[in-house]
């Protein structure tokens, strides 16, 4: 008699499938069919919800240059537009979700690099923003990136069941690779809090690490639910909600260390850094967990790398320089003025027609007007 590790095995055999099966078994062939195509419905998930991302970003970003010109300041949360941003956002963000349901981890995950190119595409083209050579450059490299990552990501068929999650959360590869990131997560944590330390790469690895873990979970409810509707019922099991409070939490954790990273650094340095990180560690995380690269051959593997290493590439241009174009003359030098002692800059005055006062010109004043009182 079978014990329940053993039928959650034999399930997971049944749910499990490499590659294209032989002609000869008829059902086995349909069956891999039918996984091929949920494996195109999540790319196209995927991409639909980047580029809706990308316009998403760009309609928010008009807001506010809207409310910024506007005579009469009012918080951008009451502005019709912000908000239509914020609910194509969201869309997004839910194909993203539903894509993690039906195509692996390493397929969905370097995906995000769609939404970086198509973003800085649609500023081009609807926000007259100014479109350098290196980011065409940037966006033929992301999109070759991904056409590689589609065409080479391993053709794993995979049923992600609530028996299927359980057999993968109790064996002992996911169980070293927790505790291996719990104690990074943990040393990490140490010099930040404790030492002060907050340069990029520790906020940034603190957010991959976290990122890893909503991976993981995001796949597991969005497999499961999809399961239920394709298949029988599995949200009555627990590890259902048990990866739903995973996925809550590590998104949630997530976020703050993200927004300590973007209040300490520039947008243009955080977002390349971040996509490199967090889709290392997706892809890491479906390997150990999912383990999306068994049996895939090492051409496959190389060329799927290849393709990664492509839309990092890709990122890094676009995102390159991009906000030192759009900062202020905030001041002007006026060089050395004979008989003043000045600072080399000085503010200009925004209320006037003259280019603004000397800092040190109330006190030469006032020095002035005493000595014509002395005289």
């Amino acid at each position: 008699m079978a014990g329940p590790g053993g039928a959650a095995l034999d399930e997971l055999s049944r749910n499990f499938t490499y590659g294209a099966p032989g002609a000869g078994n008829g059902s086995l062939s349909g069956a891999w069919y039918r996984r091929n195509q949920f494996h195109l419905f999540g790319v196209l998930l995927a991409v639909l919800g980047n580029l809706v991302i990308s316009i998403s970003l760009n309609i928010q970003k008009y807001s506010h240059l809207q409310l910024a010109h506007q005579e009469h300041s009012r918080p951008f949360f009451r502005s019709l537009l912000w908000w239509g941003g914020a609910l194509l956002m969201a869309l997004g963000e839910t194909g993203n979700f539903a894509a993690y349901g039906f195509a692996p981890i390493t397929l969905i995950a370097p995906l995000g690099c769609m939404s970086v190119a198509g973003s800085a595409f649609i500023s081009a083209m609807f926000l007259k923003e100014n479109l350098r050579a290196s980011d065409v450059l940037g966006m033929t490299l992301a999109f070759a990136g991904s056409y590689l990552l589609v065409n080479f990501a391993p053709n794993i068929s995979q049923a992600i069941s609530a028996r299927t999650v359980q057999y993968y959360f109790v064996g002992w590869q996911f169980l070293i690779y927790v505790i291996l990131e719990i104690l990074i997560f943990c040393i990490l944590l140490y010099f930040y809090k404790r030492k002060g330390m907050k340069h990029i790469v520790i906020l940034l690895t603190l957010v991959a690490l976290l990122a890893s873990l909503t991976v993981i979970s995001v796949k597991a409810v969005s497999g499961m639910i999809a399961f239920s509707v394709t298949d029988t019922m599995q949200l009555t099991y627990p590890i259902f909600y048990i990866m739903l409070i995973i996925m809550i939490a590590s998104c949630v954790f997530q976020v703050k260390f993200l927004n300590q990273a973007t209040n300490l650094y520039s947008t243009a340095t955080v977002v390349p850094i971040n996509h490199i990180f967090f889709t290392t560690s997706a892809i890491i995380a479906g390997i150990v967990f999912y383990k999306e690269f068994l049996g895939a051959a090492f051409l496959a593997m190389f060329i799927y790398f290849f393709g990664c290493f492509l839309s990092f590439l890709g990122v890094l241009l676009v995102t390159r320089n991009r906000e030192k174009e759009h900062l202020p003359q905030s001041y002007i030098d006026l060089g050395n003025i004979p008989g003043k002692q000045t600072l080399d800059k000085i503010q200009p005055d925004s209320n006037g027609l003259s280019c603004g006062t000397l800092p040190d010109g109330s006190d030469s004043t006032k020095s002035q007007s005493g000595e014509k009182k002395e005289v």
